[in-house]
């Protein structure tokens, strides 16, 4: 698999990583322990080293999954980034943000006993804690890179002005956000200062939580105990006009011998050297097409014929719903 450097850093990564989040129950719905392994395991027989965590992805399975299919394998052979920070109660409800750099560090130390090592390759806030200044968040875990525990840090869901003053305590190496054919907002102001400061970009979402995978269909029901149930892209009058956009790529992908999902991802890929999307497969299925997408090589004129499919603006609906958007340092 084709790599590319992480921003900030002499690691190189593979153009895809995968994305565990939906191997923990509470998410997409119930999730298959042994398929989810399994899906770890082919993605990096496949060449994928980047598996993205959560401490807070079913408070801590998320984290003990991705140990227990990483036993008996070498720990330089995965890539591990975790995001911290948002707390949760016993119910499983969320009850805030916690960037302060006692819990930082509390929150790590936690964190590597249940990843079962000694090192992160990469930390990053999971969103900005409003009544903590980023440099307090980003200094405790430049403390954890000098103390050996942290590799490389990473911010995710903020905006310019926090990306600037967490890069001047130290090298950001990515910033992770939503980036699709349906997310295109941070190209006009995120995406260039980035590339200024020399970030790469890890976007998720890169399918639109499923809704451009080509799949979807207006029959289509959210299951309970999927957090799609909240999606304003997925609600009645915005799904159908959103699905119209998705047949218009349908037809580009027919052209190309690819199907929706694949051509997705491949013009995400497409977008830059510095573009490093995750992929978030918990079934090895799933990532069969992202494996196929990798070895899409589209042209600069293919990227920009897809480009203008469809304006962003008719894209129905926000990507979270008011509350969760509200939450976003990326939005503001």
């Amino acid at each position: 698999m084709n790599k590319r450097k992480l921003g900030n850093s002499n690691v190189e990564l593979p153009v895809i990583g995968l994305g565990c989040m939906g191997m923990s129950g509470g998410v997409y719905g119930n999730a298959d322990r042994k398929e989810s392994i399994a899906t770890i395991h082919a993605a990096m027989e496949a060449g994928i080293s980047l598996l993205d965590t959560g401490d807070f992805y079913l408070s801590g399975h998320n984290e003990m999954l991705v140990a227990e299919a990483l036993q008996g394998k070498k720990r330089e052979d995965a890539f591990i980034a975790v995001k911290f920070g948002v707390m949760r109660d016993p119910q499983g409800g969320f009850t805030g943000i916690d960037g302060r750099p006692e819990a930082v560090k509390n929150f790590l130390a936690m964190t590597l006993q249940r990843l079962n090592t000694d090192y992160i390759d990469l930390y990053q806030p999971a969103r900005l804690d409003p009544n903590v200044p980023i440099e307090e968040t980003i200094g405790a875990i430049s403390d954890m890179v000098q103390a050996g525990y942290v590799r490389n840090i990473g911010l995710s869901e903020v905006g310019v002005d926090t990306i600037r003053r967490a890069h001047a305590v130290h090298p950001i190496s990515w910033l992770q956000i939503e980036y699709s054919l349906f997310s295109r907002g941070i190209e006009q102001k995120i995406l260039p200062v980035l590339r200024e400061l020399g970030i790469s970009l890890n976007p998720y979402g890169v399918l639109d939580r499923g809704l451009l995978s080509g799949k979807w269909t207006k029959e289509r029901a959210v299951k309970p105990g999927d957090f799609r149930e909240s999606s304003p892209r997925l609600r009645k009058g915005n799904l159908e006009r959103n699905l119209e956009l998705v047949e218009k790529l349908r037809k580009v992908a027919e052209e190309r011998g690819v199907n929706v999902a694949q051509l997705a991802i491949a013009w995400v890929i497409g977008q830059g050297q510095d573009i490093l999307p995750l992929i978030g497969a918990r079934k090895q299925t799933q990532l069969e097409d992202a494996l196929y997408a990798a070895e899409i090589d589209l042209s600069g004129a293919e990227v920009e014929v897809i480009s203008t499919l469809f304006h962003p603006d008719e894209v129905a609906g926000d990507r979270y719903d008011e509350h969760q958007m509200a939450l976003l340092d990326s939005e503001k």
